[in-house]
């Protein structure tokens, strides 16, 4: 079996192991699966949960997709993949739950492999998970980021959680906005030294994601809440889209690419809404967000 194949049935697995997790956890509702080819080469299978007793809406797609050409946003930061045939195999989740006090999550792992005259020109594995909170505690946050640094431990232990936690918080960050798109995790791309060693990672990352968020379900599904926490989640899940439709290069990558856009944009919310010129009422638990939307040590002394 080649190494391709390896990552390839490791992450079919990781796809059917968390969608049967989700289901457990969820307890009424049920992932529909559709499969789908591309005409570039590849294909996918995308599950969707909806309407469920915890989760509005939960995603998780595979796709082992191919081409012979790349878009001019992945050449031109990489001269080297110009002319080269390429494969791309990956898992991506974005979870959205009804309890307003149950956070947004997101996970991705991939691995890329890009061929020119039978020769290998590139490859690397990239992932992460992150967290989206609107009504965040500390206990939570604090869980989140001790799985991320606990499983970067044989690979580098502080040293790997620090650089992809800050790698998180750098890229999951609205400039426009000036403000993270949540608490952060853990994310990484372009990792390529050790193929051995990096896809044991991928698999700790992989692995690590349910570990993270299913006891922030458990801990969070049966809050109490009312309509005024229903449309604070609804705005904030505004700020998700405007991260995923203008500043996700994945997003960016699958749609130039001619990736499968119904797959592509599973990732966003079912309901949103948008306030003109919204601002919080001072010292509410809505104001209270804002102290979270910044890069922070989660796991200083003070908070262990």
């Amino acid at each position: 079996m080649s190494d391709f194949d390896r990552v390839r049935d490791y992450l079919t697995g990781l796809q059917d192991r968390i969608c049967a997790a989700i289901e457990q956890a969820d307890g009424d509702a049920r992932f529909a699966e559709d499969l789908w080819q591309r005409a570039e080469g590849g294909g996918g299978r995308t599950r969707i949960l909806r309407g469920g007793r915890v989760f509005e809406q939960a995603g998780v797609g595979f796709s082992d997709v191919s081409g012979t050409k790349l878009p001019p946003s992945a050449t031109a930061a990489r001269p080297e993949l110009a002319g080269a045939s390429w494969r791309a195999v990956g898992v991506s989740l974005v979870f959205h739950p009804n309890n307003p006090y149950l956070p947004t999550t997101h996970a991705n792992v991939r691995h890329f492999h890009a061929v020119r005259d039978g020769q290998t020109v590139a490859w690397w594995f990239g992932g992460g998970f992150d967290l989206t909170p609107f009504y965040p505690f500390d206990e939570d946050v604090r869980h989140w980021h001790r799985t991320a640094r606990e499983l970067c431990e044989p690979f580098g232990g502080a040293e790997r959680y620090a650089a992809h936690k800050r790698w998180c918080d750098e890229y999951f960050f609205l400039k426009h906005r000036n403000e993270t798109r949540g608490v952060g995790g853990l994310f990484f791309d372009d990792l390529h030294g050790d193929f051995e060693r990096d896809f044991a990672y991928q698999r700790a990352v992989g692995d690590g994601f349910l570990d993270a968020y299913l006891p922030l379900v458990e801990r969070r599904r049966d809050t109490p809440y009312g309509e005024r926490e229903r449309q604070f989640q609804l705005y904030r899940r505004g700020r998700y889209v405007e991260f995923n439709l203008v500043l996700d290069r994945g997003t960016l990558f699958g749609l130039q690419s001619g990736g499968r856009t119904e797959s592509i944009l599973m990732s966003l919310p079912p309901l949103v809404r948008w306030e003109y010129g919204y601002v919080p009422e001072a010292g509410s638990d809505e104001a209270r967000l804002a102290e979270y939307l910044v890069p922070r040590d989660w796991l200083g002394e003070a908070a262990v």
